[in-house]
């Protein structure tokens, strides 16, 4: 089974300084033996057929590389236990789960992790990995409703009806006739009059993604401090979580979605942060990259990347939280009515793919003759103010993943939070993932802390920006309420 552009794009953007795979960081209840969590998946394996699978590079990366059963599979080769002293806090028990994070997987084995993590009193911590070529956002939560229970007492599984057996994987000449073959055969069906003609919707949808794509160049937008070089290895963590009740009220009172809400509240924090460090923020822009969910029905279950992105322009300098939020509505509305995401999912669809074989040094990645290695270890240093050119980019990515609402167990320990950690790379050097979870979103904050080491500063004023919409909901709730009476 071939990857698709999409997917194995991360695989060409993936370096020493930038892992491509997506992780969370889950806090148990209760001390769990590591024994135990290694039966429970070993149990469940057969549920997950993409855990057995490995990437089978093609020669000369003639074309996407392929999943193939990995034949030498081992459960002990991707859960890991980790034991931290005895009596370790939970903040660096997570700043321990940050560290393990950073270190790229290996592409010679199936494309995930899973790390146990004792030593804190009355807690066990469990660090998910798994690259970006597999899943997205949204699949990667379908992967841990298998894997957890939403029973205390667990969940039934049936065992499979046969012992798992590999397909022998490819070799390397077979790879490379296929590949071959694949090219030349969709070289031949290429219906060129279809890809140069387009309904009038189309072409609509098309003019709105190149606008919005021009507007990178045309209007460029504030360089942040943690825009201000290229990503290197390091990172750095801060959390929190709010009620899911408390973000539903202040939706009810002031207008907007639950995204509106967290868009308010991020992007304030930045520009407090901003404002924070001197930077000339007057009448500067900061443009955020929203990952959108394009699954469908028929989509759910299968794993691989289904989405397309939106990209809010917002003010840099700092405001009332509930005027920040209408300012966010009202950019956001604008978007939902210029299908901006459809219009970038259909300039993706339409776009010419990249010629694979220009890209076969990132096959080199992770080896021992990896080109991006050195830079990992000597990373360029950030540019001062006053020496920074305009960002033709965008400034962070802010990611909203919906999970279970309803509590998940392990091994019948209640998971308790679930933090996201975001990639980082090229110049991005901070980001935010809120995870949705038993009705609280919980806010991961992740920086390469050369470009910004304060990360924990983001995690205070988003909580004083939350606090600020919920007290100007509440007062609205009164008012209103006291009009009536």
């Amino acid at each position: 089974m071939r990857l698709s552009t999409t997917d194995a794009s991360f695989l060409y953007m993936e370096s020493a300084s930038g892992p491509m795979h997506i992780s969370s960081i889950n806090v148990l209840e209760g001390e769990l033996s590591f024994e135990e969590v290694f039966k429970h998946f070993n149990d469940r394996l057969h549920l997950l057929p993409a855990y057995r699978r490995k990437l089978a590079q093609v020669p000369l990366n003639l074309a996407h590389p392929e999943w193939v059963d990995d034949p030498d599979f081992d459960l002990a080769n991707h859960l890991i236990h980790s034991p931290l002293p005895a009596g370790t806090a939970l903040e660096d028990a997570v700043d321990a789960a940050v560290s393990i994070n950073e270190t790229i997987l290996d592409r010679s084995k199936p494309l995930w992790m899973t790390y146990i993590i004792t030593g804190v009193p009355d807690k066990t911590l469990v660090l998910h990995e798994t690259h970006h070529c597999m899943i997205d956002g949204a699949s990667g939560v379908e992967l841990l409703a298998i894997i957890y229970d939403f029973d205390v007492k667990g969940d039934p599984v049936k065992p499979p009806k046969e012992s798992w057996r590999p397909e022998q994987p490819p070799g390397a000449r077979e790879l490379f006739n296929n590949a071959l073959s694949e090219n030349l055969k969709d070289l031949a069906e290429t219906d060129w009059g279809r890809m140069l003609s387009t309904s009038g919707d189309q072409t609509d949808l098309m003019q709105r993604a190149t606008k919005v794509m021009s507007d990178f160049i045309t209007k460029p937008v504030v360089t942040a401090p943690f825009n201000a070089g290229v990503v290197g290895p390091r990172r750095r963590l801060a959390w929190m979580k709010q009620s899911f009740g408390e973000i539903r009220e202040i939706r009810r009172a002031l207008g907007g979605t639950i995204n509106d809400v967290v868009l308010t509240v991020v992007s304030e924090a930045i520009a407090k942060y901003l404002q924070d460090h001197e930077e000339r923020t007057e009448d500067q822009y900061m443009r955020i990259m929203c990952p959108v969910n394009v699954r469908t029905e028929s989509q759910e279950g299968a794993l691989g990347n289904q989405v397309s992105a939106i990209f809010p322009v917002l003010p840099a300098w700092p405001m009332e939280a509930d005027q920040r939020l209408a300012v966010v509505t009202a950019e956001t509305n604008r978007i939902k009515m210029n299908q901006e995401a459809q219009a970038l999912t259909l300039m993706q669809e339409n776009a010419p793919e990249p010629w694979p074989v220009a890209l076969w040094p990132a096959q080199l990645v992770g080896t021992q003759y990896d080109p991006t290695a050195f830079a990992a270890r000597f990373p360029m240093p950030m540019l001062p103010k006053g020496f920074r050119p305009p960002n033709i980019g965008y400034n962070f990515t802010c990611t909203n993943v919906p999970g279970a609402q309803v509590p998940q167990y392990l091994c019948g320990h209640l998971v308790t939070d679930q933090i996201g950690l975001l990639v980082l790379t090229g110049n991005v050097g901070f980001s935010v993932t809120i995870l949705s979870y038993n009705k609280t979103l919980f806010f991961g904050f992740i920086s390469e802390p050369r470009l910004m080491p304060d990360v924990e500063r983001i995690a205070e004023t988003s909580a004083e920006t939350f606090n600020h919409l919920l007290a100007k909901a509440r007062e609205r709730t009164a008012s209103l309420q006291s009009t009536s009476a």
